[in-house]
């Protein structure tokens, strides 16, 4: 029976596993490849969940109602989710984001109506970084509610309780290997987390940018894997509180170049265009595919958001 749906919020999660037989095939890899397809959430990539689940707690917990202002610091792709689930529910949205930001995010934030306030991406070098600007949010909207997703235990938990037990579902049980990226930290640290209370021995790999696709004083704006962060060598302070330190069993550093040059493998293999960090992920995937130790195991890889997201870069015909 055809079913009718009400809400946004009723069509986020139950995202596709989608096995990579043709990218497996072409390299021979001994191992499985399934890709979390998260571009199948509603406003395209895996923050719906954590934008509805911020809100919706907020809600029952009587933080905000219709008309209310949200506020947060966003890459991008939380934003756009927060953006949009408020535009569905009657919020104003303001986000504070680098001016290294893809235009077609910020676009995206615009049309659904969100105020922006443009940083300089060189603020973000300062090791207190984090803490500015959370101060600075607070002060310049003292009536707002913030959503906090660096740090709102609700991100964490919402992948717990949504991204974890999906993967858990769609493959029985027999996923072996679980691979993201670290942005808020929330999809690693709680995937992970439910993961590992099913099956102890599964291993958590965080896939980070090298050295050479960080920003530096020297190169404020280098070509950055949009979203993901370095986590291993860097002081517990200028990690998002979300992230779990203690998740991860392996920790895989790659260049920028690698993640677009599989992010277009990814396109041109299996019809599957998504955004540069999740070319990072599914490039990590590989390499643990090709360990003869982990031949004919189960490697998930969570696929953030969709490359249409990024198309006015300096890199689109990279990706393209």
């Amino acid at each position: 029976m055809t079913r009718i749906y009400n809400s946004f919020s009723e069509l986020i999660g139950n995202t596709p596993l989608l096995e990579l037989h043709n990218y497996r095939r072409k390299r021979r890899l001994d191992a499985r490849i399934l890709a979390k397809v998260e571009y199948f959430n509603p406003a395209g990539s895996v923050k719906d969940r954590i934008a509805w689940g911020i809100i919706k707690e907020a809600e029952d917990a009587g933080k905000i109602r219709p008309g209310d202002l949200l506020v947060d610091v966003t890459s991008g792709n939380t934003g756009i989710g927060l953006a949009a689930v408020a535009a569905s529910r009657g919020y104003r949205t303001k986000f504070y984001l680098s001016d290294n930001i893809s235009e077609d995010k910020v676009k995206l934030l615009r049309l659904f109506g969100a105020e922006l306030v443009i940083v300089k991406n060189e603020f973000f070098l300062d090791p207190e970084a984090l803490d500015k600007i959370t101060a600075r949010v607070r002060d310049e909207n003292p009536t707002a509610f913030f959503t906090d997703q660096l740090a709102n235990p609700v991100n964490p938990r919402t992948h717990f309780e949504t991204t974890g037990p999906e993967i858990w579902r769609d493959t029985e049980g027999t996923v072996d290997i679980f691979v993201g990226g670290v942005g808020t930290g929330g999809t690693i640290s709680g995937v992970g987390k439910f993961l590992r209370s099913k099956k102890p021995d599964i291993k958590i790999i965080i896939a980070e940018p090298a050295l050479e696709s960080l920003p530096t004083e020297e190169n404020p704006y280098p070509d950055e894997i949009d979203g993901v962060h370095k986590v291993s060598e860097v002081p517990a302070e200028q990690l998002p509180r979300n992230f779990d330190t203690t998740i991860a069993d392996e920790v895989i550093s790659l260049n920028t170049a690698d993640a677009r040059a599989t992010a277009r493998a990814l396109a041109a293999e299996e019809g599957i265009f998504a955004g540069t960090s999740s070319g990072a992920v599914l490039w990590v995937a590989t390499q643990l595919a090709a360990r003869p130790e982990n031949a004919g195991k189960v490697i998930v890889a969570v696929l953030p958001d969709t490359g249409e997201r990024y198309l006015s870069t300096a890199a689109t015909g990279e990706i393209s």
